[in-house]
């Protein structure tokens, strides 16, 4: 007979989502995150304020969280993993191993939900340059969330307010060489949003961003983008940066500002580097182990991605939020409400057959 139960892996807002709207309507759903705790990458990263919109991380997470704890037709499974499944749409069986006493399970599903999310690239590695390891004042875009939630943004490296910050986007996304030639979408915002919150903390500090190109998505451009320049007065230079190096107690900027046409070299006390999106590491194992077919750049491969974004290679099972490629929250939200329609419909079609 088949199984009324939907089987999400992943604890993130888009797995979070899923099973919520999946309880709205009445269906079964077991969460398994391989983590400790729910709350995806916004908890485990320390994300202070989300984009767009600046709403505090940790609340509007726990909103989400809140939503399926103790929720009867929610079943969480946190510190699981799933190392392996048989049967398909309407008869999944799953193995689940609990982390710790290496205990297993198996669950049965009628469908499945893969809200895996991403990871962070790492900059540290391939022809990226800019001293990540080397140098402490060389931060990421998490680090610098940990650092803005924590309600302060010091340099790392003797706890002093920075007089001179930088942004340089597009690391580890649009990058032929080391193969992620995609645009990951959000870092823009994020380096925005950034931005304006080391402006509010310090008003002394100067805050510059280096970009490619700048890319904001819908309300963006209004809500990020123009404040950030005309009210916190962030300055924006388009330039490719080259090289970073150690000048004292400085960290030096070299590049070329593509607009002027010229070099330039620029001293500055923090650089932020904006790294962009990769297929999690739960992601590529996922794929794997429920053999769904996977992009170049290993994300979950979606066949026909602007009529049905949700779809995998293998029916019954649905793909919502970063795991499917670069996504930003409202992406994440949206598929998550269409994976857990499409699967709530399978398993009430199937059991009526």
């Amino acid at each position: 007979m088949p199984s009324d139960n939907v089987l999400i892996i992943g604890g993130g807002p888009a797995g979070l989502e899923a099973a919520r709207l999946l309880s709205d309507i009445g269906v079964k759903s077991t969460i398994v995150e391989k983590r400790e705790y729910l709350g995806g990458t916004p908890i485990a990263e320390r994300y202070a304020a989300l984009t767009h919109g600046f709403h505090d991380a940790e609340t509007m997470m726990n909103t989400m969280i809140a939503a399926v704890t103790d929720n009867p037709l929610v079943d969480v499974r946190t510190n699981t993993v799933v190392t392996a499944s048989e049967g398909e749409a309407g008869n999944f069986r799953v193995t689940l191993a609990k982390g710790g006493n290496g205990s297993t399970e198996a669950v049965d599903a009628g469908a499945v939900i893969l809200a895996t999310g991403f990871q962070h690239f790492d900059p540290g590695r391939e022809t990226q340059m800019y001293g990540y390891y080397e140098y402490p004042d060389v931060i990421t875009l998490a680090d610098a969330e940990g650092m803005l939630k924590d309600g302060h943004f010091r340099k790392p490296s003797n706890g002093e307010i920075p007089e001179r910050v930088c942004f340089i986007q597009c690391v580890g996304s649009r990058d032929r060489q080391i193969g992620n030639e995609y645009c990951s979408k959000v870092c823009c915002g994020i380096s925005s949003k950034q931005a304006i919150e080391v402006r509010q903390l310090s008003p002394t500090t100067k805050v510059f961003i280096f970009y490619i190109d700048m890319r904001m998505y819908g309300y963006w451009e209004n809500e990020i983008y123009w404040p950030a320049q005309e009210k916190h007065r962030v300055q924006y230079v388009k330039g490719i940066i080259t090289e970073i190096i150690k000048k004292g107690d400085r960290l030096l900027i070299r590049g070329e500002d593509t607009t002027m046409g010229r070099p330039m070299e620029i001293p500055m006390d923090i650089v932020v580097l904006a790294v962009g999106m990769e297929a999690s590491q739960g992601t590529r194992q996922m794929a794997q182990i429920f053999g769904i077919q996977q992009n170049k750049y290993k994300f979950i491969d979606v066949p026909h991605d602007s009529l049905n974004p949700v779809a995998t290679s293998v029916p019954g099972i649905f793909v919502a939020g970063a795991a499917a490629g670069p996504k930003d929250l409202d992406d994440s939200i949206g598929m998550a409400g269409t994976a857990a329609i499409k699967a709530a419909g399978l398993v009430r079609k199937l059991a009526l057959a």
